[in-house]
C-alpha cells in the first residue's frame, strides 16, 4: 500500500467521503471467481474432506476442512444484552442552515456538508430470534460519520426512561427479561419480575405510560419518532454552552398498530418491521425524518418545575418548542446484515467537539457501559477497526495490538511524548478542532445520594395520561390490563394499582375494575423501594404536585400527519370475473399516491376478469392476512362479488380490518360481500361524506369519487373511534 504523504494537510475536498465507497474495499463479490481458503488458496475440492481411503478416517491435516468448520464453530457472536433485534440502513443528513452561533459541530454548521449515517432500529427486551411487533420500546440509533469523527446518537422512540440513575439499570433488565427459572417470556414484560420492580419503582411510572401506549406498536420504524432522551449541551466556538434535547420527526407521521392486531402480525410475520424497511428502500421510497432541537439557555437550567438532568422528565414542546434543524433520507440497504447490522457499535460517548455531556446519572453511567459491551460483543478493543463502525477521516493515536488488530502501524513510537518521531501525532488544539470538554464548574462532595429535583415521579405521568385522546386512553388502560392480568401475584396488582392512581385515579379504577380487584392505599414512601436501607424515607419520599401544564399536544399521536398515503399497503380482494375497469381504476389512483397495491384472491397465479382481461394475482388468501396491510377495497364483477361472498377467508379478511379499525372501500355492485361480514349491521343507516370520513367504511358506485375518498380516508391511517361502539369477533 501506497504511504499516505500529509492526511492532516489534505484538503476538505479531498477528505470529501462516500461511506459507501469507503466501505467498498471491504466488500467481497465472489460472481465468477474461484472458491478460495481465507488466506487466499483456491480450493479444488469443497465437497468432501480428506480421508486415508474413501471409506477411511478424515485427516487432521485437512486444513481446508478444519479452516471451514473452525469458522463455522465461531460465526455467532454473543448478542447484544438489550436491542439484540435489529435492522438497518445507509443513508445521508443534511443540516438546514449553519448552527455556528450555538455549536461548532462542523456537520451542523455547513450546510453544503452530507453527512453519511447509518442507522439501526431495535426492539429492547426481546432476543434476535423474537418478534418486530412485541409490545416494547424501540431503539433509534444514529451513527453520524462527520468529518470530525463519529457522532452516535443513541436514542428510543419514547423521550424518557424506566430509571434515573444507571446503577439500576441491571436491576431494570433483569427483571423485563425471561425470568431465569424458565425462561419465560420471550419479549414480553408481562409477567411478575417486571410488574414486581415497576411496582418498588415509582421513578418508572411516566415511562409506563409510554411502554402501555401505542407508541410501544409501531406501524413502522418509518412511522415513528425518535429522541436522545437524555439532555446534551451544544457548545459554540466561544464556549458558550446550551442545553440541548435531539428529536427525530418522521415525515410520514407517527402511526401505530392495534395490540390484537400486533399479536396476530407476531404470527404472519414476525419479521414485519424489518421486512417493511427493507421493502421501502428497495422500492425508492426513502424514510425521512427531520432532525429537531430543544435548545435551553444555560442560564434557565432551574426555570422548569422539574429536572433537565432527570431521565424520566421530557420538556413538553409548549415549554419549548422543537426546532427543525436537517433532514435524514434512508437510501440504501446493508451489503451483509451480520457485518453492518450486527456490528455495528454504538456508544453515546461518541461525541465530536461541539456536543458534549451532562451530568445526568443515566447518561454517565451508559459512558461506561457501552464500551464495555463492545469488547465482550466484538471480541476486543479494536471493534472500532470493523469497516461498519470506521469513522471517514484517518485515524492516528498510540494504542496499538489487541485481539483483531487491523492497522499496520509504521515506526518505532507508540507513546507520547516523544522525540524519535517528531512527538506524532500531535495533540490538537481547541482553535485545530480538538475536542475540549466544556468547562463546568464542579464544587461538590463525594455521596451516594439523589438530587431532591429528582423526586416528582409522577406530574408528567398524569400529563401524558391526560395528553392522550379517548382511544389512546382506552388503549392504555386496555395494555395494563392485560400485563397485569399476566402478573400471577396479588400483592404486585395491587402495589402498582397504588402506582396508577397517583396518576390518574379513574385509570386505575377501570384497571382495577379488569383485574376484580380495589384499589389499595399504600403511602408513596412504601412504593419506593429503591431508597438505601439505612436512609430516612421521609427524605427520600416521592412528591406528587400536580404541574402546571394540564395537556401537550406532541404528546398525543392523533395531531400527527394525516396527508399522505406514501408506502401503506393496500389490499384489493378479487377473483375470477372480477369488473377489470372498477379494479385497475382505484388501483391506479393508488399506486400515483404512491401506495403500494396487492391483488388477493382465492388462487394464486392469474384471474380473468369479465372483459377476459388476465389480472396477476399478488397473494392468496393461504398467504395474505388483513394484518398486514393498511386499508381494504372490493371492486364489483359478478362473479368476483359471489365469489368472495362465499369464500370464509374474504369475509374475515373484511371483518379482521374493520375490527383494527382500517378503511374499507367496495364498488356498488361489492355491497353483497360487506353485507356478508359481521360489521355491515352495525353501520348507520344513512351515510354521507363525513359519516363515511368517521367510520371508514365507503361505497359507491361513482370509481372516481371512490377512489378520491378512498385515498383520503387511508391517510387518515386509523378509525379509532369507531372500536369500542363497533366491537365485533373477528
Amino acid at each position: 500500500m501506497a504511504k499516505k504523504t500529509s492526511d492532516k494537510n489534505s484538503s476538505p475536498a479531498q477528505q470529501e467521503n462516500d461511506k459507501t465507497n469507503k466501505l467498498e474495499s471491504f466488500v467481497a463479490d465472489s460472481t465468477g471467481q474461484f472458491m478460495t481458503t481465507n488466506h487466499g488458496v483456491k480450493i479444488n475440492d469443497d465437497q468432501n474432506s480428506l480421508k486415508a481411503g474413501d471409506r477411511g478416517a478424515t485427516l487432521l491435516e485437512d486444513f481446508i476442512l478444519r479452516e471451514k468448520i473452525t469458522h463455522f464453530d465461531h460465526e455467532r457472536i454473543p448478542e447484544r444484552v438489550v436491542h439484540a433485534r435489529g435492522s438497518a440502513a445507509h443513508g445521508v443528513f443534511k443540516v438546514y442552515d449553519d448552527l455556528s452561533e450555538i455549536t461548532k459541530a462542523a456537520f451542523l454548521c455547513d450546510t453544503s456538508i452530507e453527512t453519511p449515517v447509518f442507522v439501526r432500529f431495535s426492539t429492547v427486551a426481546g432476543s434476535r430470534g423474537s418478534s418486530d411487533l412485541a409490545r416494547d420500546v424501540r431503539g433509534f440509533a444514529v451513527k453520524f460519520y462527520t468529518q470530525e469523527g463519529n457522532f452516535d446518537l443513541v436514542g428510543n422512540n419514547m423521550p424518557v426512561f424506566f430509571i434515573q440513575d444507571a446503577i439500576k439499570f441491571p436491576d431494570l433488565i433483569h427483571a423485563v427479561k425471561p425470568e431465569p427459572d424458565n425462561e419465560m417470556p420471550q419479549a414480553a414484560s408481562a409477567h411478575d419480575t417486571f410488574w414486581d420492580f415497576i411496582s418498588q419503582l415509582p421513578e418508572s411510572a411516566h415511562m409506563i405510560m409510554w411502554a402501555m401506549s401505542d407508541r410501544a406498536l409501531p406501524r413502522s420504524y418509518r412511522m415513528m419518532e425518535g429522541f436522545g432522551v437524555h439532555t446534551f449541551r451544544f457548545v459554540n466556538a466561544e464556549g458558550v454552552s446550551n442545553f440541548v434535547k435531539f428529536h427525530w420527526k418522521p415525515l410520514l407521521g407517527v402511526h401505530s398498530v392495534a395490540w390484537d392486531e400486533a399479536q396476530n402480525i407476531s404470527g404472519k410475520d414476525p419479521d414485519f418491521h424489518r421486512r417493511d424497511l427493507w421493502d421501502a428502500i428497495e422500492a425508492g421510497a426513502f424514510p425521512e425524518w427531520e432532525l429537531g432541537v430543544q435548545i435551553v439557555p444555560e442560564e434557565d437550567e432551574f426555570k422548569f418545575e422539574f429536572d433537565l438532568l432527570d431521565p424520566t422528565k421530557l420538556i413538553p414542546e409548549e415549554l419549548v418548542p422543537v426546532q427543525r434543524i436537517g433532514k435524514m433520507t434512508l437510501n440504501r440497504n446493508p451489503d451483509n446484515f451480520f457485518s453492518e447490522t450486527e456490528q455495528v457499535a454504538f456508544h453515546v460517548g461518541h461525541v465530536v467537539p461541539g456536543i458534549d455531556f451532562t451530568n445526568d446519572p443515566l447518561l454517565q453511567g451508559r459512558l461506561f457501559s457501552y464500551t464495555d459491551t463492545q469488547l465482550i460483543r466484538l471480541g476486543g478493543p479494536n471493534f472500532h477497526e470493523i469497516p461498519i463502525n470506521r469513522p471517514v477521516v484517518p485515524v492516528h493515536n498510540n494504542q496499538r495490538d489487541g485481539y483483531m488488530r487491523q492497522t499496520i502501524n509504521r515506526g518505532k513510537t507508540s507513546y507520547g511524548p516523544n522525540a524519535i518521531a517528531a512527538n506524532d501525532p500531535q495533540q490538537a488544539k481547541a482553535q485545530e478542532g480538538g475536542f475540549v470538554s466544556y468547562n463546568e464548574r464542579i464544587d461538590a462532595k463525594k455521596i451516594r445520594a439523589r438530587s431532591r429535583s429528582f423526586f416528582d415521579h409522577f406530574s408528567q405521568a398524569r400529563l401524558f395520561f391526560n395528553s392522550q385522546s379517548d382511544p389512546e386512553k382506552n388503549h392504555i388502560t386496555d395494555a395494563l390490563s392485560f400485563e397485569l392480568g399476566k402478573v400471577k401475584a396479588v400483592e404486585i396488582r395491587e402495589r402498582m394499582l397504588a402506582v396508577l392512581a397517583e396518576i390518574d385515579k379513574n385509570l386505575a379504577a377501570e384497571v382495577a375494575y379488569a383485574l376484580g380487584l380495589h384499589i389499595p392505599k399504600i403511602p408513596l414512601e412504601e412504593l419506593n423501594n429503591s431508597i438505601p436501607a439505612d436512609g430516612d424515607r421521609n427524605e427520600y419520599a416521592s412528591t406528587n404536585p400536580e404541574g402546571s401544564l394540564a395537556k401537550s399536544e406532541a404528546l398525543s399521536m392523533a395531531g400527527t400527519i394525516k396527508d399522505t398515503i406514501q408506502t401503506r399497503k393496500i389490499a384489493i380482494l378479487a377473483a375470477d370475473g372480477v369488473d377489470e375497469k372498477s379494479l385497475s381504476k382505484v388501483k391506479d389512483e393508488l399506486i400515483a399516491e404512491g401506495a403500494v397495491v396487492h391483488i388477493i384472491a382465492p388462487k394464486l397465479g392469474k384471474i380473468i376478469s369479465e372483459g377476459d382481461v388476465e389480472v396477476t394475482v399478488d397473494q392468496s388468501f393461504l398467504t395474505a392476512a388483513s394484518v398486514l396491510y393498511d386499508a381494504v377495497y372490493v371492486p364489483g364483477g359478478g362473479n368476483s362479488v359471489a365469489t368472495l361472498e362465499a369464500e370464509a377467508n374474504a369475509v374475515h379478511f373484511l371483518n379482521e380490518a374493520f375490527k383494527h379499525c382500517k378503511a374499507i372501500a367496495a364498488d356498488e355492485q361489492a355491497l353483497q360481500v360487506l353485507e356478508s361480514t359481521y360489521f355491515y349491521k352495525k353501520l348507520p343507516a344513512e351515510y354521507s361524506k363525513e359519516t363515511v370520513l368517521r367510520e371508514g367504511v365507503l361505497v359507491s358506485a361513482d370509481i372516481k369519487i371512490l377512489a378520491s375518498t378512498f385515498i383520503e380516508m387511508i391517510g387518515m391511517h386509523r378509525f379509532w373511534e369507531r372500536e369500542n361502539p363497533r366491537k365485533i369477533p373477528a
